[in-house]
Order: structure tokens, then sequence, then C-alpha cells
């Protein structure tokens, strides 16, 4: 055999042993499991605190959002400050309430309590940053009529919004500031880009003191939900169910504001300007949540 065959037959030996080598080093390799896939799911603060905006003196308006669902309901309290004081703590009650008993909220529903939309004028009466408690009104019957009830603009808050706006408003047949435009006044303006956005399934107003639940409209009469809220929320606290109010013309409401938006809400109020009047709110409360569901 010539020396050109010896080395080829070599070479080819020498190529397959090292394929043998190869093929049984690999196999005998540990195979590694894939890494785990790690999702990363944002927490969501639940109940949520925010402060969604400031009043004129720079006092925070808070809101209280309870549950994660899709659906929401809200809950306004304090939109007159301190002359309807009985409003705040109404609303304050209900987040007690929410935080002591989380199961109030079906799944699927979201709860947001705004519980003092007019805190200056909260302040003016009760001297208290924030949170008031039932001492801290102790004299307020000793105050003029309608003290604390506008902001510290002396604007009417409830006659600020973008429904049938003028500048001079009516309350109680006196006449009364309703600011320099619709949404002039910064706790308008939080309510507005809160809620806008928002767009929850329906909105509850409480004040005092009519002993009553209104519905809403601005010009193209009353959404046929308003009229089931109305509905719902009166005959399980007890109120009257009245789908317009008469007595004066009112301008530049929240309630009438939203329903030009789309957004079903109501005005709750309450039977006189001493008491929460908790127990069949809170009857009324739970009709919309189950409702709701």
């Amino acid at each position: 055999m010539s020396s050109k065959w010896i080395i080829v037959i070599v070479i080819s030996l020498a190529l397959a042993a090292g394929v043998f080598v190869f093929v049984g080093t690999h196999k005998s390799l540990p195979v590694e499991p894939p890494a785990p896939v790690v999702v990363k799911v944002p927490k969501v603060e639940n109940p949520k605190h925010e402060v969604i905006g400031l009043s004129v003196e720079s006092r925070p308006i808070e809101a209280y959002t309870f549950g994660v669902g899709t659906t929401t309901l809200v809950f306004v309290g304090g939109m007159h400050g301190g002359y309807e004081w009985n409003s705040a703590l109404l609303a304050y009650q209900f987040i007690d309430e929410l935080y002591a008993h989380p199961e109030m909220v079906p799944s699927g529903l979201s709860v947001v309590v705004i519980p003092l939309a007019n805190p200056d004028g909260a302040y003016k009466v009760t001297g208290k940053e924030g949170r008031f408690a039932l001492a801290d009104v102790a004299d307020v019957s000793k105050k003029p009529t309608g003290y604390g009830r506008l902001n510290a603009h002396d604007v009417d808050l409830n006659r600020n919004f973008d429904c049938k706006w003028q500048p001079k408003a009516t309350w109680r047949g006196n006449a009364v500031s309703a600011g320099t435009k619709a949404f002039s006044e910064p706790e308008a303006v939080a309510l507005r880009d809160f809620l806008t956005p928002l767009h929850p399934e329906s909105v509850v107003f409480w004040h005092s003191q009519s002993n009553a639940v209104y519905a809403s409209e601005c010009k193209n009469g009353i959404l046929p939900a308003t009229l089931t809220l109305m509905d719902t929320y009166a005959k399980a606290a007890g109120y009257l169910a009245v789908k317009k109010f008469d007595a004066y013309e009112v301008t530049g409401d929240a309630e009438g504001w939203l329903a030009s938006i789309g957004i079903p809400a109501v005005t709750v109020e309450l039977k006189t300007h001493e008491t929460t009047e908790w127990e069949r709110n809170l009857l009324g409360i739970k009709a919309l949540l189950s409702r709701a569901r």
C-alpha cells in the first residue's frame, strides 16, 4: 500500500474518532431546564387614596377607591362645605364602613367616595383641616343661614358646572355667584378632570335638606338609567323620588353637567342638617351595590 493511501486512511480514522467523541460527549451533557418566565403583575392599591385636586386655599380634595372592578359607582359629599356638614360626615361614615367591610363591594365593581368637595367651606365652619367630627360643628346652628356653603371665592360650587351655566345663579330665591365662567373654580375642575375619564356608571351626590332623591338632567331630558338610579336609592332609603327640582331655577349644577355627558347622577337630599341618617342611607347604598353586581 502506498504512503498516500496510508495517509488517507489515517485521516479518515481520525475524523471518525472525532465525530464519535463529539457525539458521545454531546449526549452526556446535562440538559438545563428553561428559565422560568416571571410575569410582573403591577400591585393594585386597594383601597386607594388619592388627592384629585386642591381648593382655592390649597386644601386637598380626596378620593377613596374600593374594589378593582371595571364598573364604577361614585359618591360625593360636602359640595356645600360646612353648611351641609352632615353630607360630608355621611361620606366619611361610608368610607369607614368600606374599610371595615371591604366585602361590601361586589367583584367587578369599584366604589369611589369623594367625602369633601368643598374643603374651604368646611374649614370655615369647623376650623379643622380635612376630616372633622360631630363635635366640630356643635355651634353651626348659631351661624347665619348658608354659612360655609360657598368656596373661598364666594362661589356656589354647585352652580359652576357646564350645564346651562350663567354668572348669576339662584339659591332659595337669592342671587349667588356662579363664578366667572363654567369651571372657573378649582374644586369644580378637580371633579371634572377626575370624573370625565373615569366615566362612572353613576354618581350620587349627598346634600341636605329636602328629604328626597332628585334625578338630573341638562338640555336633553332625563337619562333612563338616572330614573332607575333615583328609584332604587329612594325606595331602599325611604326618601321621596322626585324627577325634577322645581322650587326655583338651578343652573350650572354638577348633576346636570354629568347628565350632559351621558353619566346618570342623582342628588340625595338628607331630611335635615342635623344628622347623617346613616342607617337609611346605608340601605340606599347597598341597594345600588346589589343592583350593579
